[in-house]
């Protein structure tokens, strides 16, 4: 029997409200008022009284100047070869690299054809209306059907990660940053030590580079959520791959970390759009526990703190004695921010466990493809006994230094996102792709000089991730 999926029927008003908080209507940690958030990349830009070309100084900037454009030599280096900011990613544009039209069609003839044969569903909004699904069975795994998160064993993905392995934690999480105006709320975190997994939108980080950066000197764990924030099983495999390729590629040439998790926006997700995720090695991370905060608007901060409330009254009743919860919330805009500012001190006095990022309840040190001990996170142990940060490499983007992947030592899956058919597939493609990188940036790796070398510095970039990847979908998909 087929059941014709009508979802979000009578919710629509508030998905379209979720879809705004993709398209920069941010409004200042400091003020209510909502405002429209200039690319980052615009030309010119008004005067600002303080410098605004490292993320330290970003992080000083006046509130009244939070909003205010301001250009990066990296940034102008390598936008044209991305799709247009804030719409559907594809590999279209005129700019776009052949080497990434390369990867795609590698990979779009690697990936399990069955899954990929699983049709786009509705539209990037939400719409599914007349969407004809066999809910029954659910045999794609549709998370907008009934939240399944575990694929079946034959396809060869793994489950979605949607809660902590460490009992009486709180994976705290933020989706949709960066954000012109959250210094105030990073400023926050910062003073209570406290740290979360952010998942960037692609479009975002290419607007706001240097909040991007400040997420990672703060000492956040990133991933990705996307470059345009649609709803991902209404793209096409191309679409799809390109939301995905783009978001993930954007993190590491702003940032210099080559993220390995993403969420897809809304949790919409079935096993074509996890097939192409595994593909470039990104695990799906979603949740088990939903603030609805981005909702606040339509159901009212009172409601909003009930819901705050009612995960928090959860753990007195034992929901999280053998397991934490991975909370879903955003730092999307003033009232958000402000909950989270509100609700922090509770949370982390009732979640004995601790309140800390996702990868440090799954125990992920090392949760970026750079596997040369740059970038290493807390294991729960470490975390727990007060220890919230390792080693971390300052924020560089790929102008003026070397563009090549940095992981030249042989990843294992010890307490690694699982990315693959088991565990021990996923150390197998970690190596992989890490053996790849390192003689990829041995044969290609470049340096780019400041705002000239647009072609050769994202050509470079892709040839060595292209190079990976390709050699690691062999083992993933084998």
């Amino acid at each position: 029997m087929r059941t014709s999926a009508l979802l979000l029927v009578g919710a629509l008003p508030a998905t379209l409200a979720h879809l705004q908080h993709g398209r920069r209507a941010a409004s200042s940690a400091r003020t209510a008022a909502p405002v429209a958030l200039a690319a980052a990349a615009a030309s010119t830009a008004a005067t600002s009284s303080v410098a605004r070309d490292t993320w330290e100084e970003e992080a000083t900037v006046p509130i009244d100047e939070e909003r205010v454009a301001y250009s990066l030599p990296v940034v102008a280096a390598i936008s044209a070869t991305y799709p247009a900011v804030w719409e559907t990613a594809d590999l279209s544009g005129s700019g776009i690299l052949q080497d990434d039209k390369d990867l795609w069609a590698t990979l779009n003839a690697t990936i399990n054809s069955t899954l990929l044969a699983i049709p786009p569903r509705g539209t990037r909004e939400g719409n599914f209306t007349g969407v004809d699904y066999d809910g029954v069975t659910d045999a794609d795994c549709w998370w907008s059907w009934k939240m399944c998160d575990t694929p079946d064993e034959a396809t060869g993905l793994v489950p979605d990660i949607t809660r902590c392995n460490e009992p009486s934690t709180w994976g705290f999480t933020l989706d949709d940053g960066p954000n012109a105006t959250h210094n105030a709320y990073y400023d926050y975190l910062k003073s209570i030590d406290q740290k979360a997994t952010l998942f960037y939108i692609g479009s975002n980080v290419l607007d706001w580079p240097l909040e991007a950066q400040r997420g990672l000197g703060d000492g956040h764990e990133l991933c990705a959520h996307t470059w345009s924030h649609p709803y991902m099983t209404a793209m096409t495999n191309e679409q799809a791959f390109a939301e995905l390729y783009y978001s993930k590629k954007v993190i590491k040439e702003i940032t210099g970390v080559t993220v390995r998790c993403w969420r897809p926006p809304y949790g919409d997700v079935d096993n074509r759009i996890r097939a192409i995720a595994a593909a470039l090695d990104m695990t799906t991370i979603v949740w088990d526990e939903d603030t609805d905060d981005w909702e606040w608007t339509t159901l009212g901060i009172p409601q909003i703190e009930a819901n705050y409330e009612a995960i928090i009254g959860a753990f007195a009743t034992g929901n999280y004695s053998t397991h934490g919860t991975i909370v879903l919330s955003h730092e999307l805009n003033n009232e958000t921010m402000v909950l989270s500012e509100k609700y922090l001190p509770i949370i982390k006095k009732t979640f004995t466990g601790g309140v800390m990022p996702v990868g440090v309840c799954m125990n992920n040190t090392q949760p970026y493809l750079e596997q040369d001990n740059q970038y290493v996170y807390p294991n729960y142990a470490q975390w727990v006994a007060g220890t919230t940060s390792i080693s971390l490499a300052a924020p560089t983007a790929t102008t003026s230094v070397s563009i090549g992947l940095s992981a030249t030592a042989t990843a294992t899956s010890a307490g690694a996102y699982a990315v693959s058919k088991t565990e021990a597939t996923g150390s197998a493609a970690s190596a992989a792709l890490s053996s790849a990188s390192a003689k990829a940036t041995a044969s290609t790796s470049k340096t780019a000089s400041s705002g000239g070398a647009r072609g050769s510095t994202a050509a470079a970039w892709t040839g060595v991730l292209g190079a990976a990847m390709i050699a690691a979908v062999g083992v993933m998909m084998a």
